[in-house]
């Protein structure tokens, strides 16, 4: 059936075939940054918080080496400073998570893109479908019309529009869970954010 919408659609069929192509590449590279996020994440940033207690080197070390996750990448923007002074420390993690909002609504812009043109795609292909089976219609004399132009142009119409619906649907999909997963790591980084500057206020409330 997959196959028959395919050679069905027309002419539409390339470009809803090739943005399904760049939208499926996307979606799986999003599901493997995402992943390793919610995968690793958590605890590699457990585990700072447990050698920063005893070993800030060690801990700097551990961020090092997850440097593909965004909260080791901001805490290494305020931990690597050579002021460790609150204010500067909160100003480095504001920034620096602010420089991991593109990292994070990467390729959003792509998919809100194919989610919009697949439709049109589709209604375009509907348009030409119907033209094609108008165009092959005989008037006033029914059994003269081409018979295989008209339903090959129906045919062409529902195919393109079906096809453009699927690729905008799935899209959605995606792209919907994916901005449902950037405001969860937003709050992610807040809460961390948050924790490491309690914990560094508590270090120097006790050094002094």
């Amino acid at each position: 059936m997959t196959q028959n919408i395919l050679t069905s659609s027309g002419i539409v069929a390339i470009p809803l075939i090739a943005f399904s192509l760049i939208s499926f590449t996307l979606i799986i590279e999003r599901c493997y940054y995402w992943s390793q996020i919610w995968r690793r994440e958590t605890k590699v940033i457990n585990r700072v918080f447990s050698l920063l207690e005893s070993d800030r080197d060690q801990a700097i070390v551990v961020l090092q080496k997850n440097t593909d996750l965004p909260i080791p990448r901001i805490f290494l923007a305020a931990l690597q400073l050579k002021r460790c002074d609150l204010e500067t420390v909160q100003v480095a993690l504001e920034t620096a998570a602010r420089e991991e909002l593109p990292n994070l609504r990467r390729f959003n812009t792509v998919l809100d893109t194919v989610i919009a043109i697949a439709p049109l795609l589709g209604l375009l292909g509907t348009v030409l479908g119907l033209m094609t089976s108008f165009a092959s219609l005989s008037l006033g004399d029914v059994s003269q019309s081409d018979t295989i132009g008209v339903t090959g142009g129906i045919s062409e119409a529902l195919s393109s529009t079906v096809l453009g619906l699927v690729v905008a649907i799935v899209t959605l999909l995606f792209a919907n869970m994916f901005r449902s997963f950037y405001r969860r790591q937003i709050s992610a980084i807040n809460s961390a954010n948050g924790r490491l500057e309690l914990f560094l206020r508590e270090l120097s409330h006790v050094e002094s």
